[in-house]
C-alpha cells in the first residue's frame, strides 16, 4: 500500500510516525517534508486551506501534521487507525508544535 505523508523532521509526532510506517513492509511511503521547499510547503497548504477537516485543527492554533494520504485517496491525520496497524502512543510524543507549545501539531 502506498501512504503520501506530510510532515516535518521538526514535529516530533512526524519523526514517530515516519519512523514507523517505515518499519512497515507492505507500505510504500512517500514522505512530503514541508520544510525543505516551497512546492511542498504549497502543496501541504493546498490541502490544508481547502479540506474541511483541518477547519478545528485551524481554530485551535495547529498546524495539521502529520497529514496522510491513503492509497484510495482518503485523508486522514491517523493512517495508523486507517489501514488497522498499531500506532504510536499519543501520550508519548511530545507535542511541540503548536503556539503555546501543549498542543498536537
Amino acid at each position: 500500500m502506498k501512504i503520501i505523508m506530510y510532515g516535518a523532521p521538526i514535529c516530533p509526532d512526524c519523526v514517530t510516525a515516519k519512523e514507523l510506517l517505515t518499519k512497515q513492509t507492505d507500505i510504500e511511503l512517500d514522505y512530503r517534508d514541508i520544510t525543505a521547499s516551497i512546492p511542498l510547503l504549497k502543496e501541504f497548504l493546498y490541502y490544508r486551506d481547502n479540506e474541511a477537516m483541518f477547519d478545528p485543527l485551524k481554530k485551535g492554533d495547529k498546524v495539521g501534521i502529520p497529514f496522510f494520504i491513503l492509497e484510495d485517496g482518503r485523508k486522514t491525520f491517523d493512517a495508523f487507525k486507517e489501514i488497522g496497524i498499531s500506532g504510536p502512543d499519543a501520550s508519548l510524543v511530545a507535542n511541540a508544535c503548536s503556539i503555546d507549545g501543549k498542543g498536537n501539531c
